[in-house]
C-alpha cells in the first residue's frame, strides 16, 4: 500500500482539475429543480466539462459506467446513474463529478434539495456536511486514517445515523483511484500515516437508518438496504504540514466554517 507524494507541477495540476470539478457543482446548482430528469443534469455537466472546460467527465465510460457524472437520489447511497425520471419536490440528490484535466483529476460531490425537504432530510444533510468538515479539519501530515474515520463515524453515529462501510475514499492524482484507501469509520491511532504532498479523497456516505447497502441489477447503484435516506458530501485534498489545502471547494462554502467545524 503505497500512496503517491505528488510534484509541484502535479499539485499544480490537482489544483486546476479540482477547481473545474467544483466549477461543474456551481454551473449545475440551478438547474436542479422539480420535473428535471437526471438525465439532462447529466448532459448539461457532460456538454459544460467538454465543451466549456476542455476536460474530460471521468466516469464516462470507466469500467463501463455509461454516463458523466453520478446522480444518486433519495435512497441511493452513491453510483446512480442519469435516467429519465423527473425530479419531484423533496428529493435529495447527491451529484459526484470527477474532471480530467491534463492528465490529472478533480474529484467532488453536494448534495441537492429540489424544493422543500423533510426536516430528516435536511439534518442528515447537515449532519454529513459536518462529518466531512470535521474530517478535514483533523487532517494533517502526521495523523493516521484510522483519526479520521474515527471523527466521522463518531460525529455520524452521535446523530443516531449509520456509515456506509463498503465504500470509502481514495488516494486521487494521474489514476483515478490510487492508494490509500480512506475509511469513513475507524480506531484512532491505526491506519496509513498521511503525509505531505499527498492527495486524496474523503467521501463519507452517511445513512438515516441502518449501515447496509445492496447493488441494484445494473451493477453500479447502490441503495441503503432499508430504503432509509443516504447523504454524501465529498471534496479532494492535498496534504500539507499544517492542515490539507481542499482543491475542489466551491464558492458557496465558507472556508473559515470549513476548518473550524465542531
Amino acid at each position: 500500500m503505497t500512496a503517491i507524494i505528488k510534484t509541484a507541477a502535479e499539485i499544480e495540476k490537482m489544483r486546476v482539475a479540482g477547481r473545474l470539478a467544483a466549477e461543474v457543482l456551481e454551473m449545475i446548482r440551478p438547474h436542479v429543480q422539480a420535473g428535471v430528469t437526471t438525465d439532462e443534469l447529466n448532459t448539461l455537466c457532460h456538454d459544460y466539462i467538454v465543451n466549456e472546460q476542455q476536460a474530460i467527465p471521468a466516469p464516462l465510460n470507466y469500467h463501463g459506467f455509461p454516463k458523466s457524472v453520478c446522480t444518486s437520489v433519495n435512497h441511493v447511497i452513491c453510483h446512480g446513474i442519469p435516467n429519465d425520471k423527473k425530479l419531484k419536490d423533496g428529493d435529495i440528490i447527491n451529484i459526484d463529478v470527477t474532471v480530467i484535466k491534463d492528465g490529472y483529476h478533480g474529484d467532488t460531490s453536494e448534495m441537492f434539495v429540489v424544493g422543500k425537504p423533510s426536516i430528516m432530510a435536511e439534518r442528515l444533510i447537515r449532519v454529513t456536511q459536518e462529518c466531512l468538515y470535521l474530517a478535514l479539519k483533523k487532517v494533517k501530515n502526521g495523523v493516521r486514517l484510522g483519526d479520521i474515520g474515527h471523527i466521522i463515524q463518531q460525529h455520524a453515529e452521535k446523530h443516531s445515523y449509520s456509515v456506509v462501510r463498503e465504500y470509502c475514499g481514495h488516494g486521487i492524482g494521474a489514476v483515478f483511484h490510487e492508494e490509500p484507501q480512506v475509511l469513513h469509520y475507524g480506531r484512532p491511532g491505526t491506519g496509513e500515516v498521511l503525509h505531505t504532498g499527498m492527495c486524496l479523497t474523503i467521501e463519507p456516505m452517511i445513512n438515516a437508518g441502518a449501515r447496509h447497502s445492496k447493488m441494484l441489477k445494473d451493477g453500479w447503484t447502490v441503495v441503503t438496504k432499508d430504503r432509509s435516506l443516504s447523504a454524501q458530501f465529498e471534496h479532494t485534498i492535498l496534504i500539507t504540514d499544517t492542515g490539507c489545502e481542499i482543491l475542489t471547494l466551491r464558492s458557496n462554502e465558507d472556508l473559515e466554517r470549513v476548518l473550524t467545524a465542531e
